[in-house]
């Protein structure tokens, strides 16, 4: 049985999904590598076969048509065969060191019989052409090297978030949460991370630098211009979040906490693409989706209306607007994001 199957979305990836295919590579037997080719018309298709014959019985290529990012990890979880399930973007890596560190541990604990539901680890933002780093760690918020439930959280910080980067959920127990990813669909990470959340009962929290996150490449889908281009799918996103778990019926505190500060997030950053987009449609997009929330579920309107971002936005015409945006790039500028 495979440790950890690993997924490699790719689509026109041919300048950089080496790097990252190399980076798995040290795993060895005790990972699986998917490729999946998401009807690339580069040589995406070529380079992942050149891979699979040359590993094989590590690395799997599965092509198909272009269905998007969420398809592609959809596609990698039905046909993972490890315990557990991690996403690695294919202009991403992971770190060397800390890769030996979370396949050791992993081994041990299931040596142990502790099939934990999800493992944490932190991760770096990599702004190459800046030669830049942002470190983002979960010590403030998780207890390090034990199993946990998420009534031992330290606490629940606005703005700390848990994202792909950081999680490696066990296989079956994301089978089991019955999460599919839309297709054509981007930013659909924020539901990888999200709707899983009520089946987690045990985590394991490992301070290391694992995910290497590449920022900077032209074109990303977290680029602010590209966001604002793709607002309606961020905002489909959102719907989805807000509409897919009543986090009321949550009655662990903390997990129900950590929710709810994910969607007040979730929802300013839609709301602040709006404001930057400038356009009044954009701006009654904006205004329908707190209306929206306002309708579906009262008391999660006013819990992120009134939270700590969420009060940001509730300023009224441009002076709203304008420190609502400020606050965005102060954030920005903190994170490393963009």
């Amino acid at each position: 049985m495979k440790i950890i199957t690993f997924a490699i979305p790719c689509y026109n990836s041919q300048d950089y999904m080496e790097k990252c295919i190399n980076s798995l590579l040290p795993g060895g037997d005790d990972v699986e590598i998917i490729i999946v080719d998401d009807g690339s018309t580069d040589r995406t298709s070529e380079i992942a076969d050149k891979y699979a014959e040359q590993y094989p019985g590590i690395i799997r290529v599965i092509h198909q048509e272009n269905g998007g990012h969420g398809e592609a990890v959809n596609t990698g979880l039905r046909n993972a065969t490890g315990l557990y399930y991690k996403v690695v973007d294919s202009d991403d890596w992971v770190d060397g060191e800390a890769y030996a560190r979370v396949v050791f541990t992993l081994k041990e604990l299931v040596k142990e019989n502790h099939h934990i539901d999800m493992l944490l680890t932190n991760y770096v933002y990599e702004k190459v052409s800046e030669n830049h780093q942002r470190r983002m760690i979960y010590s403030p918020l998780f207890p390090e090297n034990q199993i946990i439930g998420w009534g031992d959280m330290k606490r629940v910080i606005k703005g700390f978030t848990i994202l792909m980067h950081s999680v490696t959920y066990r296989t079956e127990m994301l089978r089991d949460s019955g999460m599919v990813l839309p297709k054509h669909t981007f930013y659909v990470d924020n539901l990888f991370v999200y709707e899983p959340l009520p089946y987690v009962k045990t985590i394991y929290y490992l301070n290391v630098d694992y995910y290497r996150y590449y920022i900077g490449r032209e074109g990303q889908s977290v680029a602010e211009q590209t966001m604002i281009k793709r607002i309606d799918q961020q905002l489909a996103v959102n719907y989805r979040l807000i509409e897919g778990c009543d986090v009321w019926s949550i009655e662990e505190p903390n997990l129900r906490n950590y929710m709810l500060s994910f969607l007040e997030m979730i929802t300013v950053v839609s709301t602040c693409l709006g404001y930057l987009s400038g356009t009044d449609e954009n701006l009654q997009k904006v205004k329908d989706l707190w209306n929206h929330i306002k309708d579906v579920n009262p008391r999660t309107y006013r819990h992120i209306r009134f939270g700590v971002f969420g009060n940001a936005m509730k300023i009224p015409g441009k002076v709203g607007r304008k420190m609502a945006l400020k606050a965005y790039h102060l954030s920005q500028k903190y994170m490393g994001f963009n």
